[in-house]
């Protein structure tokens, strides 16, 4: 069921779709929503929405004091003023275009900041629960954006700033009392763990540019869409209709069984249909636009969801603040968007070699999808090095624990997962069997082995390449799930299960 943390982030999410989605407001008149508007606008709403993620990285990494506080006021301030420009732009037309850029530069700060402030709510709580309330939050998100529909244009457009924003606000206000800044990723000075951080971001930079690649293909349908208002309030219809579909898919199948996702598997998989769909817009022309942008929107949609739910992993399991780990993530995502909108502008308006606008979009799209593919997977330093090192795999797991059994073999244990764990002895099984049976993450199986064989705090942290305060917190979690309280319990534990099971 939905709580104030979900419906809170969803009412955030179909307001924030009504202005950031490409520069195109369903809310505002058609008069005022010209060429230069519209453009000037979402440039300035898209630069600063993504430098203020790489200032969000750099600002927790040499000021984490102020990181440790919600401070919605910082970005609830220029969300507020910047759709009071917007609706300014209506009845002071002479200056519509300079409140444009104000307005756009105002929210794209003010959304970053609100985004920020909520995946740091996400990563606190337990996997589990931020999850389920991030799925559920984006299930929830175009029902109430499409309910708007139902109020009156004229005054939809007020209730924006003088309703809606000051509810969500209220709500991460009142979820974010609960929250736990005793924990590692709060705790821990970045400066202090430089190691554990730079770590994170050579393993998640590959994961960053394959969603930005999605989000570099979203961003050229966009700048179509707002060369004409009149498509680009049927993409975002279809934006939202994706986001729904999206969310369902990933609350059924998450019900049903774990998921274990590899980002850049995913996007090797679907790049060949991503660039084969762009070969066929200068064929299928304005028409195939709108069905091409929802079938793109459901693929970003659900990469978005894995980006929030990957980051937040990651500083669950390595104690890098959320702020951090979620600003670079998201400012490579996000500027890749920025790149794909000016380049579709861009091409869009070149005609030499006597080149139609979408021949042009289409050829520069899937030449610069390459280009993102190839670094993406590395580069020339990946593909002329021995080790082929891939992204972490972004684990969403059941709470309920797996029926397995003990001292018995069980063809079920076998079955779950998408690669098995590393067999070096019999400690390795029987830890293996202890991982599925209680569904522990893959890194809370990791430290629970090396507590197994005798390892100590400092060695673990030493091996895992985090601080000792994460160890200790997996420690705690690890007990709590496996309800044990001392080293003796957990071997005893491990010593229980059958390790013919995996044979």
């Amino acid at each position: 069921m939905p709580n104030t943390r979900s419906l809170g982030y969803a009412l955030f999410l179909a307001v924030n779709a009504t202005a950031v989605w490409g520069g195109v407001f369903p809310f505002l008149p058609m008069s005022i929503q010209t060429s230069s508007f519209t453009v000037a606008f979402f440039l300035a709403q898209s630069l600063v929405f993504a430098v203020s993620y790489f200032a969000s990285t750099l600002g927790v990494y040499f000021f984490p004091g102020p990181a440790r506080k919600f401070l919605v006021w910082a970005a609830g301030l220029p969300y507020l003023l910047g759709w009071c420009a917007l609706i300014a732009a209506v009845y002071v037309q002479d200056a519509a275009l300079k409140l444009a850029i104000a307005g756009g530069a105002l929210i794209g700060f003010g959304s970053a900041g609100f985004y920020m402030a909520w995946q740091r709510l996400f990563a606190s709580q337990k996997p589990a629960v931020g999850n389920r309330d991030l799925i559920l939050a984006t299930v929830f998100a175009p029902l109430i954006y499409f309910a708007l529909y139902l109020i009156p244009v004229a005054v939809t457009v007020f209730l924006i700033p003088t309703v809606f924003m000051p509810l969500f606000a209220l709500s991460i206000l009142v979820a974010s009392r609960t929250t736990d800044l005793d924990q590692p990723m709060f705790e821990n000075l970045p400066r202090e763990h430089k190691n554990t951080y730079v770590q994170a971001l050579k393993d998640y930079w590959r994961s960053a540019f394959c969603i930005g690649a999605f989000a570099f293909s979203c961003g050229v349908v966009r700048s179509i869409a707002v060369e004409t208002p009149e498509v680009g309030a049927e993409v975002n219809m279809l934006s939202m209709a994706s986001m729904l579909v999206a969310g369902v898919a990933f609350a059924a199948t998450w019900q049903k069984k774990s998921l274990q996702l590899n980002v850049s598997s995913a996007f090797r998989v679907l790049f060949p249909f991503v660039i084969s769909a762009f070969v066929l817009l200068p064929f299928l022309g304005k028409d195939y636009i709108a069905p091409f942008a929802g079938a793109l929107y459901a693929l970003y949609d659900c990469a978005i969801i894995l980006m929030m739910v990957q980051c937040a992993q990651a500083s669950r399991e390595r104690g890098i603040n959320p702020v951090f780990m979620y600003g670079f993530f998201g400012g490579i995502v996000y500027m890749l968007h920025d790149a794909g909108y000016i380049m579709g502008l861009f091409a869009g308006n070149l005609t030499m070699f006597g080149l139609q606008p979408l021949t042009s979009i289409a050829l520069f799209s899937v030449y610069l999808l390459a280009l993102v593919y190839f670094v993406g997977q590395g580069g020339f330093k990946q593909a002329l090095s021995p080790n082929r090192a891939r992204a972490e795999r972004i684990e969403l797991i059941p709470t309920a624990a797996a029926p397995a059994k003990r001292k018995r073999p069980s063809a079920s244990v076998q079955a779950e997962g998408q690669r098995k764990p590393a067999v070096v002895d019999r400690i390795s099984k029987q830890c293996i069997l202890v991982k599925k049976h209680y569904k522990l993450s893959e890194r809370e199986a990791e430290v629970m082995e090396l507590i197994a064989r005798g390892a100590t705090v400092a060695r673990i942290a030493e091996m895992l390449t985090v601080s000792e305060n994460t160890v200790r917190t997996h420690s705690k979690r690890i007990y709590a799930k496996l309800d044990i309280h001392r080293k003796q319990e957990l071997a005893d534990l491990v010593d229980s299960f059958d390790p013919r099971t995996l044979e």
